[in-house]
Formats: structure tokens, C-alpha cells, sequence
């Protein structure tokens, strides 16, 4: 099953901490007085065309059945491709998905097999002549279910269960085919998932229609109805057939069948340029977000996907190994493969998915008398590993293996070297000890430099050091994300450094550097430059505004996108980029991320009931979510429920106790309900997650001021102050706290700095002239 992540539809991501819309504010002067502010919130009613176009979007998809008439079916291709077809036919691609057959699968049911997952067991069994399943269901209760459809063949496959609204779900229980009694187990290992989770087999996590029909399939169409939280979906053609990658072949079928004597050039078939067939790859073997959920081959991937790339999250490591389930398309785009112009064709037979050569012969065919740009490599001196030993195959080393879905393991493609240097600075796996299990990473480190020395000092190691600081937000960070961004040759590496690249954006050099690259040739780096573009008050800052609007003409609809979502706020929906985006975010309204999405364009747009809806409702379908109930309290605080938004950031706290800003915002909350002591316990826990966090330790500087504490108060605020130098309120903050202490020559000083950072601060030059008065010597 190709499963997606939570969030993976969702558009929005994790962005520069906002303003907070609860803050403490910093006029206490010479009072203990304390002020809470609110930020005012404009609603504003949606016209009745923007509420249709939010609802339905305007489609640039073309009528289904106009679509499905242009296949042929992978049937008719047999005729004249005989030995390609029969290769697919046994093959992964021609496998994908079929209907159950009780003589291919009644050996897994028949005798009843009892699984045993977590704290309870169900069982597999034949009854009636039907295949079923008996475990817990939706109610919690024991079920008995109907096997409908298989998906997968090796190294394992799962079945489908119909359940109302044309859903099929898929089950957490696997069958391994490859022994002689198949054997069952849990795709989750021991997690122990329950109903009502989001993740469990009968939630909308392990939902076939949205997480797995696409790449199972050949061109299927979703047909989510969201009036009635239902499904029609419709294929071409059950399993990835012929046409999944050749594309609709009818008109050739046809032609062909008339013309068999014929052996010129065939004009009914299209001929796809490199990149054309690495896209039809990737749109299956990536982890991506679907823009419009109609991807044909020969098409372009950013005119379809908008791709998951390295991050300041964990899904793949600072050098661009997979970490979580992503797939292979990434981590190829991030490799000196794919830069030296490797496809996916060069090293697969594209009919049976096998290796074109076994080992050693299929790399070294351009490794042992080199094919420039490879270099030349003598496996003798390099491997320092028998060829007939684990370490002597160059895949060991160059693609390591990861397991997923307890069975699965598949090999990295970006190709990286192994460095044990990197695993102890910045816990980064290395193929040494990942085969080494029992030894240490100084043991491989020793071993390493012996072997190579200073040849593994590699550029790729620099590009990997200073991603990583950067994602843990390292001061001065960014002045190595400017040389990534204007020297990295691999397109995908530039675009990781401009989307982290937003945490800086606010800097001059830096901003400069992003309105720059959002003429770069490569789609991935506009649009992560327009994402991070996104952050800034884009009518405050020369040439942002310009840069966003002249990519809502891209090219790439991916990069249109990234540019409707920078200027939601505003943007009419009788643009194309903005049709573009809408028909995107309805296409994902049958997740719960698609809905915090469609609530996010609400809020941003002044439009807060819409918005309360769209929250409620994806929390309703994923409670456990913390980012869920974090932006449903943030709905809740703008009508002034605050209350309300406390229940939902405790929950979010409880659900994911490590993030900083729901403990940040929990703090704000607890303040606005008079929960002071709460508030400065919350806060304390923001700053400590995360110390460079200024917003949160200048919070908490104020928190400690209204509750008398003022020495703590100004000793917090000074480390905002070292985190956040450019920011005039934190200075200000202090002066405030000073002048009430008597403390005036201390306080002109804070005041003046503020003054200095923003010379309109009209308060910090009136407390600086109170400060004057008030050391005048009298009369």
C-alpha cells in the first residue's frame, strides 16, 4: 500500500512563528498594572461567487469519460508486444491491485489463522465461500469482513474491505507471500492502534480512495463528493497497466489494427523526452501532494505534484536519506545521479521493475572504464569488502536499506556516501554501522579515515553540516544557506536552502537572495522562494508584492500555487492561479489536513465562521492532532472564546508535548482567563523547549512583571533580547520594568536601544523624556 503521511495533502506548513493573537503587553511603567491586547480581527462576508468558488473551484480537468475513452486497455497491447506484456504481467506494476480470487488467496484464510497484534488478536478464516477477516471495527466492537480486493504482491499484500459512501479501506493486516505458509502480520508492528484514531485501518489515514487508489491503479479519478463525505471513484484500468506510464493508447490500438502491415513511423504514439518519462516515475514513487489529481504521462511533475523535500521536520535526514516513508523520487532528485543526467530506465527493466544487470556490473558499467561525469572506480581498493560478503556490493554502501511496513525494505536512491563523522555530530545513519550494528560510530569513524582520509571531506559533508545547523535554527546560519542557494548545482538542494531560508527572511541580504531565485530556472526553487516570500507583509517590503504576482504566472502550476497560497489574503478567485489552488484544496477536502487548509484560506481572508467550521470538522475526523486543535484554538480566540481555545491547546500540549509554540500560545490563553500562575508555568515550558524562541521568553519577561517578580522578569527578558537583537519592544519592555523600579539611568539606556531600532517608537520616547524629567535636579 502506498500510504501518505497525516498531512501530506495539506499546503500550508510550518511557518515563521505569527504574531500571537493573545499577547502581554508592554506598558507597565510605573504601575504594576497589567494590560492584556488583543489583535483586532476583521471579518468580512464572502461574496456569493467567492463562496462558489471556494466550494467548487473552477475545474481545469477534463470530463471523465472524455479521459477513460482514450485507453485501450493493457489487454490490447499484448497483440503485438508480446514479450513486454508478459513481463508486466508478472510483475509488481501488473499486480498492484485485482480483485480477490479465492484460488490465489484462500491459502492465507484456509485453515483460519489467528493474528495477534498489539494487546489482541483476530483471525483469518474462509466462510461460505468468501474470504473474511474478523477484528474490531469502527464501533470497537468484533466484526466479521468480506475480503474485496488485494493490493501489493512481494513482499507482501493487504486486502480491501468496502464500507458505505464507495470507500474501501484497507486493512493493518498484511499476508508475506513468500514462504510456504503465508503468514500474517501487522503492518504497525506493536503501536496497538485503536478505533476512532485517524491511523486505524477502519480511519481516514487507511482510506483506499485518497491514500492508495492513485498508484495502485491507472488513471483513476478520486470523485470525492463533500456534501455527502462520499466517494465515486473510477479508474482506467484496475492495476498499473501499460497506459499508467505509455499513457492513453486507443487511438494507437486503432490505428495500428488497420495499418499491421505498416512499419514506418507510428504518429499515434508520443514520444516523451527524459525528464517527461522520470516525471511518470515520480508521480507515483514520491512522497508528494496531489495539485489536481489527473497526472498523464508525458505531463510535467510540478504541473501535477507538489513535491515533499527535505525540511526543518524529520522526514529525511540533513543529507537527504529517507527517514520516513518518502519514497525514492526525493532522495533521487537530491543525487549526483540524477544531476549527471542518470534516469530511472537506465538502471530498470521498465516492464518487469528489475535491475537491468545483478550487483556490481549494473553501477560499474559506467564506474570501471568511466562515463563522464562518473568516475572511475576500482572495486578492488574502494570496497575494502569481498564481493561475495554483506559490504562488498556498491548498493550496500551507496543506497542503504530502510523497512517499512514491517516487511519492506527498499533501497535509498540518492546515492550518498557513508560518513560516520556525520552520525556522531548530527545523528545521521551511515551504511558502516547500519550493517555493523554491534560497533560504535568512533570504531566506524576510525575505519573510515583509514580507508579514505581526507577524500571523505567532501562537499556533500559541508551541504549536510550546514542544513542541519540550519534546521536547528544555529545563529549565522543563513550565510551558508546563501551559498547553498547561489552554488549548488542540484536543483533540489537549492530548494531546501530557500524554504529554510524562511526563518531569516525578515534580513535584507537574505530577502535580496530569495527575490533572486525566484527566477531560477529549476520550478522547485521559485516555488520554495515564493514560500518563503510568503512570511513577510509582502505591501511593506520593495519587490515582494511584484516577485508573487509575476509568479501567478509561472509556467508550473506548482509554482502558481505556492503563489496564489503567498497572497490568499486578498487574492481574487477570478485569477487562474488562484482557480488553480482552490480546485487543489477541494481536491483534498476528504482529509482532515485538506480541511485545516480550507479553514486556513477562510481565517485568512477575514471569513472566521467558515473558517470555525472547517477546524471543528477536522478535528471532529482527526482528534489526535495537535496541529488540528492548535489552529481551532486560534479560530476560537478571534470570537473571543477563549475558554475554548484553552480546552483545545491543552489538548494540543498533551498530544504533542514537545512543541514550543502550543505551550507559547496555552501560556497566552491561560493569562487571558486570569490564570497567571498557569500562564508563567506554560510559558517557562515554551522557552525551555525551545530558548531561541524569543516571543516566548519576551512573554514570559511581562508574565513575571505583572506577577511582582521584576528581577526575573528583566533577566528573561534580556535572553529574548540576545535571541532577538533587531526587535525594539523587548528593550522596551525592560525600560518599562526599570523606570517602575527607580532604576532611570538603566532605563533611559533600554529606551534609547529601542529608540535606536525603531526611531518612530513614539512610547520608548516618551518614557526616555519621563526618564529625563525625572533625574532633573529640582528647583
Amino acid at each position: 500500500m502506498k500510504r501518505k503521511n497525516r498531512h501530506d495533502t495539506l499546503h500550508t506548513r510550518k511557518r515563521r512563528r505569527p504574531k500571537a493573537w493573545i499577547s502581554f503587553a508592554g506598558v507597565i511603567l510605573l504601575t504594576a498594572g497589567f494590560v492584556v491586547w488583543k489583535t483586532a480581527w476583521q471579518t468580512r462576508t464572502p461574496k456569493d461567487s467567492e463562496k462558489e468558488a471556494a466550494i467548487s473551484g473552477a475545474s481545469t480537468i477534463r470530463p471523465q469519460d472524455e479521459v477513460f475513452a482514450a485507453y485501450a486497455g493493457s489487454a490490447s497491447c499484448a497483440e503485438c508486444h508480446s514479450v513486454q506484456f508478459d513481463d508486466w504481467k508478472k510483475s509488481n506494476h501488473g499486480l498492484a491491485e485485482r480483485n480477490v480470487d479465492f484460488n490465489l488467496d484462500q491459502d492465507a484464510f484456509d485453515p483460519a489463522q489467528s493474528i495477534k497484534h498489539g494487546t489482541e488478536t483476530s483471525e483469518a478464516r474462509h466462510a461460505n465461500g468468501k474470504l473474511e477477516l474478523e477484528t474490531r471495527g469502527k464501533s470497537g466492537s468484533k466484526e466479521l469482513f468480506a475480503m474485496e480486493r488485494v493490493i501489493g504482491v512481494d513482499p507482501l499484500k493487504q486486502f480491501l474491505v468496502a464500507e458505505k459512501g464507495g470507500r474501501y479501506q484497507v486493512t493493518e493486516f498484511a499476508v508475506d507471500p513468500r514462504n510456504d505458509t503465508p503468514e500474517w502480520f501487522d503492518i504497525f508492528g506493536d503501536e496497538n492502534r485503536q478505533p476512532g484514531e485517524w491511523g486505524h485501518w477502519t480511519g481516514r489515514g487507511m482510506n483506499w480512495n485518497n491514500m492508495c487508489a492513485a498508484c495502485h491503479n491507472t488513471r483513476v479519478r478520486k470523485n470525492y463528493q463533500h456534501t455527502s463525505d462520499s466517494y465515486a471513484t473510477a479508474m482506467a484500468e484496475m492495476s498499473v497497466g501499460c497506459e499508467a506510464c505509455h499513457g492513453p493508447m486507443a487511438e494507437h490500438v486503432s490505428w495500428r489494427r488497420e495499418n499491421r502491415a505498416y512499419r514506418g513511423p507510428d504518429a499515434t504514439v508520443p514520444e516523451f523526452a527524459k525528464d517527461r518519462l522520470l516525471a511518470t516515475c515520480g508521480s507515483c514513487h514520491s512522497r508528494r501532494s496531489e495539485l489536481t489529481g489527473d497526472f498523464r504521462p508525458g505531463e510535467r511533475f510540478e504541473d501535477h505534484h507538489l513535491l515533499t523535500i527535505p525540511d526543518e521536520s524529520d522526514l529525511f535526514y540533513p543529507d537527504g536519506q529517507v527517514r520516513d516513508e518518502d519514497y525514492e523520487f526525493t532522495s533521487f532528485l537530491s543525487s549526483r545521479m540524477h544531476l549527471a543526467g542518470v534516469s530511472c530506465m537506465d538502471c530498470h527493466n521498465p516492464h518487469t521493475g528489475k535491475t537491468l544487470l545483478p550487483g556490481n556490473l549494473l553501477c560499474m558499467r559506467c564506474h570501471e572504464q568511466p562515463v563522464a561525469p562518473a568516475p572511475k572506480i576500482d572495486i578492488a581498493s574502494h570496497m575494502h569488502h569481498s564481493p561475495n560478503e554483506p559490504g562488498g556490493r556498491c548498493i550496500d554502501c551507496h543506497m542503504p536499506q530502510t523497512v517499512y511496513m514491517q516487511r519492506h525494505w527498499r533501497h535509498d536512491h540518492g546515492f550518498t556516501i557513508p560518513d560516520p563523522l556525520l552520525t556522531l555530530e548530527h545523528g545521521i545513519p551511515n551504511a558502516c554501522n547500519r550493517c555493523h550494528t554491534e560497533k560504535s560510530v568512533d570504531w566506524a569513524i576510525a575505519a573510515a579515515n583509514q580507508w579514505y582520509g581526507d577524500r571523505l571531506d567532501h562537499p556533500t559533508r559541508r551541504r549536510t553540516r550546514w542544513i542541519a545547523e540550519a534546521r536547528n535554527g544555529k545563529p549565522g546560519a543563513q550565510q551558508n544557506l546563501l551559498q547553498i542557494l547561489k552554488e549548488e548545482p542540484i536543483p533540489l538542494w537549492r530548494a531546501v536552502a530557500a524554504n529554510l531560508l524562511k526563518r531569516w527572511v525578515a534580513d535584507l541580504v537574505v530577502r535580496e537572495a530569495l527575490l533572486q531565485s525566484t527566477s531560477d530556472t529549476n520550478a522547485m526553487v521559485r516555488g520554495m522562494s515564493a514560500r518563503a516570500l510568503e512570511l513577510l507583509p509582502r505591501h511593506q517590503f520593495s519587490g515582494v508584492e511584484a516577485a508573487l504576482n509575476n509568479l501567478l504566472n509561472d509556467p508550473a502550476r506548482s509554482v502558481r500555487t505556492e503563489a496564489a497560497w503567498a497572497q490568499r489574503s486578498d487574492i481574487s478567485t477570478s485569477e487562474r492561479a488562484a482557480r488553480e489552488l482552490l480546485e487543489f484544496m477541494n481536491l483534498n477536502r476528504d482529509q482532515p489536513s485538506g480541511l485545516l487548509q480550507f479553514g486556513q484560506w477562510h481565517l485568512d481572508r477575514g471569513e472566521i465562521e467558515p473558517a470555525l467550521e472547517q477546524f471543528r470538522r477536522s478535528v471532529e475526523w482527526d482528534p489526535g492532532s495537535g496541529v488540528l486543535r492548535h489552529a481551532l484554538a486560534v479560530a476560537l480566540s478571534m470570537v473571543g472564546n477563549t475558554a475554548g481555545a484553552v480546552v483545545e491547546l491543552e489538548a494540543a500540549s498533551r498530544l504533542v508535548p514537545t512543541d514550543a509554540e502550543f505551550r507559547f500560545k496555552l501560556g497566552l490563553a491561560y493569562n487571558e482567563i486570569g490564570k497567571l500562575a498557569d500562564a508563567i508555568e506554560s510559558l517557562k515550558e515554551a522557552v525551555r523547549l525551545d530558548p531561541q524562541y524569543p516571543q516566548a521568553s519576551y512573554n514570559l519577561g511581562l508574565a513575571y512583571s505583572a506577577a511582582g517578580q521584576p528581577e526575573a522578569a528583566l533577566q528573561t527578558l534580556s535572553k529574548a533580547e540576545s535571541v532577538d537583537s533587531a526587535s525594539a519592544r523587548i528593550p522596551y519592555a525592560r525600560a518599562t520594568i526599570l523606570m517602575s523600579l527607580g532604576r532611570l539611568e538603566e532605563a533611559a539606556a533600554a529606551a534609547s536601544r529601542a529608540l535606536e531600532l525603531e526611531p518612530s517608537f513614539s512610547e520608548a520616547a516618551n518614557l526616555l523624556r519621563m526618564t529625563s524629567q525625572s533625574r532633573r535636579p529640582g528647583p
